[in-house]
């Protein structure tokens, strides 16, 4: 079988964003990329994480020309495979619908760095990319051009992309992010919130990279 290991990371991955809130059912998707290959494991359309095994899960190539597996892809395929080809840097892949993050994507409004918890792992204000359809080639080229540094983006009406080195750090960036939109949601029902300075913003960046936790 080919890539069990990474195939079975992005089950786990699934199944987290479950036990986190960030999914009902079988919405979002996840991905990753293996380094040494370049070929891409994503998750099948519309199953259940928690049913999942490594066979299930589909390899493909970056053109989408299915190496491995026998079911069919998630219906955002195409939009994984156009980040990756626009950025080498990105090696995994989280799709949600996140309740307080689609929250700022159904009203079209990008979140700003309120909290240094959104500073640490998604790095920066948060856009929202254009409309488009699920699926569509417009959806990737409106994410791709909203990426820049962070590690989120919002779509208009529908959800949230995380990005990340490997599919646990998207799935960090996925939790960190919607606590951070809940907070600001809330936040902004009491009062104005005070925005970090973008100074602070790269520190605490920094920090959460660099010193925080074991080395």
């Amino acid at each position: 079988m080919l890539l069990q290991e990474l195939r079975q990371q992005v089950i786990e991955k699934g199944i987290q964003l479950k036990e986190y809130g960030l999914i009902t059912l079988t919405g979002g998707n996840v991905s990753g990329r293996d380094k040494e290959t370049g070929l891409i494991v994503i998750t099948p359309s519309g199953m259940e994480y928690s049913k999942l095994k490594p066979e299930d899960v589909v390899v493909v190539d970056i053109d989408g020309n299915i190496k491995d597996g026998h079911r069919k892809p998630s219906s955002d395929l195409i939009t994984h495979l156009q980040i990756y080809r626009a950025r080498e840097d990105i090696n995994g892949i989280i799709h949600t619908h996140s309740t307080y993050a689609s929250c700022f994507a159904i009203l079209n409004e990008s979140i700003p760095v309120a909290s240094t918890t959104m500073a640490n792992e998604v790095g920066g204000e948060v856009p929202v990319a254009k409309y488009a359809p699920v699926g569509s080639e417009e959806l990737g080229i409106n994410i791709i051009e909203k990426i820049g540094n962070q590690k989120a983006v919002l779509l208009q009406n529908h959800g949230v992309f995380t990005f990340g080195e490997d599919p646990h750090h998207a799935l960090v960036a996925a939790v960190m992010f919607e606590d951070a939109a809940k907070a600001y949601y809330l936040a902004k029902a009491i009062g104005e919130p005070v925005l970090l300075p973008e100074e602070e913003v790269k520190r605490a960046n920094e920090l959460f990279k660099n010193v925080y936790g074991q080395r």
